[in-house]
């Protein structure tokens, strides 16, 4: 990738703590799949806590050079995440080193080994790795990536979801399963047909974050009153006991 893209963002980056699977701090939200300036705009009025850009084939997907332009356009306060699957590790330490992306989402085979490569990758002109959300299928289906269950993986993150993008809800009291607890050994983020409808809902599994993205939507395209009525009704939820 060229290196005229670079973004002088380290100003801007801050990072969220991290904290155990049950600490008191409020659920946090994401608004992933995002890919127009307005998108950005919705975001900024919202001030959700992380924004995704889609670098896997997707609808949504976005090139290096417009993530980087939208990374420019984004608060400081929001992180940006980058969503992959199977992608060269190279291209994912490229674009954490230019501050594009401060957090890498997983959605393919990608195994703890791949993950502690992409860490040491990332860590050649970084003080600190970067962060990896490691995406997994719920307790009930075969997990394509079982050592991510192990509470010893590389991941910082879990990320629950029905399938790669599908927009579509799985049976959340599977959550409750004694196979969830192995998930929920690390701060985890829920994702998966979440939208007005069902948000509190999901609040109410006590995730460390929830993930929109076709739920943010309006035939396919991001909705600024959706974007700020879901980042407000988090603000206004319970926090985690």
């Amino acid at each position: 990738m060229k290196n005229n893209h670079v973004v002088n963002t380290t100003s801007l980056q801050t990072k969220p703590p991290l904290p155990t699977p049950h600490s008191p701090l409020p659920i946090k939200i994401k608004i992933c799949g995002l890919f127009r300036e307005q998108d950005i705009d919705y975001v900024n009025e919202a001030r959700p806590d992380y924004a995704g850009f889609v670098f896997a084939e997707s609808k949504r997907q976005v090139s290096h050079a417009f993530a980087a332009h939208l990374r420019l356009l984004l608060s400081g306060e929001i992180i940006p995440v980058g969503v992959f699957a199977n992608a060269p590790i190279a291209d994912i330490a490229s674009l954490y080193r230019e501050n594009v992306i401060s957090i890498a989402q997983l959605h393919g085979t990608e195994d703890d080994e791949y993950i502690s490569r992409l860490k040491e990758a990332s860590a050649v002109s970084k003080n600190k790795p970067i962060e990896v959300i490691k995406t997994i299928q719920p307790p009930h289906s075969p997990l394509p990536t079982p050592h991510s269950l192990l509470p010893s993986s590389s991941a910082d993150y879990y990320l629950i979801d029905s399938g790669a993008g599908s927009g579509r809800a799985f049976d959340w009291e599977l959550l409750n399963s004694p196979k969830a607890e192995a998930v929920k050994a690390k701060p985890w983020f829920l994702a998966g047909g979440i939208g007005l409808g069902n948000i509190e809902r999901a609040m109410g599994f006590y995730p460390y974050a929830l993930d929109v993205s076709s739920g943010a939507e309006t035939d396919g395209i991001k909705d600024r009153e959706k974007i700020v009525q879901l980042t407000a009704m988090v603000r206004k939820g319970k926090k985690n006991e």
